[in-house]
């Protein structure tokens, strides 16, 4: 009986330094995902000036800009995906000029077979969902100094001035989150009395191996 008790404390104390250890590996895993995290993310970002706070949402004025785009098809985060792999190629080297073109935030993603009956109809791709997948291009560029792609589904397009809705948020942007954030947005600007002009887009603002608690997730869609 006497060498029972006496064994007990020595498998406490294991059990206790066990869990002591994998607890303090997993803090330093969570620091390091985060370092990873925050210097991956740290490229230059959309320039874009804030005009007014809203109930839910803020009004951003963008200038004019400059996007390498691609159009796929499919779900909305199987068409980030492919769309990013597709542009990715093209700012890492796949140009006439071989050239790297440096990483900017955020990725937008917007659905072109969607219709939202508060703004004029546009419908496009009527088969299945189309989405098309937009990288900004650093502002030291112009149409005319940019490499031209070599994969024809790459465009550089130049994006007018907008003023647009945007509603920022964090963690996991999933295809059922992401659509409930526009629906948000769409029901915040009808309850304000704004018009939108065309359909909501995705804006993502971090590399996929983000930490969820450090990621910046938005949906916009451009105002009268």
């Amino acid at each position: 009986m006497s060498v029972c008790i006496s064994v007990v404390p020595k498998c406490y104390n294991r059990v206790v330094k066990v869990l002591l250890w994998f607890f303090i590996a997993g803090i330093l895993i969570l620091v390091l995902w985060s370092l990873v995290g925050y210097f991956s993310s740290r490229v230059e970002q959309a320039e874009y000036t804030v005009i007014q706070k809203a109930d839910g949402y803020e009004v951003r004025n963008y200038p004019a800009h400059i996007v390498a785009q691609t159009t796929v098809e499919g779900s909305y985060q199987d068409s980030l995906n492919q769309g990013f792999r597709i542009v990715a190629a093209y700012i890492f080297g796949g140009n006439t000029k071989k050239e790297s073109i440096a990483m900017t935030a955020p990725v937008t993603s917007k659905d072109t077979s969607q219709t939202i009956a508060m703004t004029a109809p546009v419908t496009a791709n009527v088969d299945g969902n189309s989405h098309t997948i937009s990288f900004g291009m650093p502002r030291s560029y112009t149409l005319e100094t940019l490499p031209t792609p070599t994969d024809p589904r790459v465009k550089l397009v130049e994006v007018s001035a907008q003023k647009m809705a945007v509603l920022t948020f964090s963690w996991y942007a999933t295809d059922a989150r992401v659509q409930l954030m526009e629906k948000q947005l769409v029901a915040d600007l009808a309850r304000d009395k704004v018009a939108s002009i065309g359909v909501p887009q995705y804006a993502g603002y971090n590399a996929p191996w983000t930490p969820p608690w450090m990621t910046r997730n938005e949906v916009m869609v451009e105002i009268r």
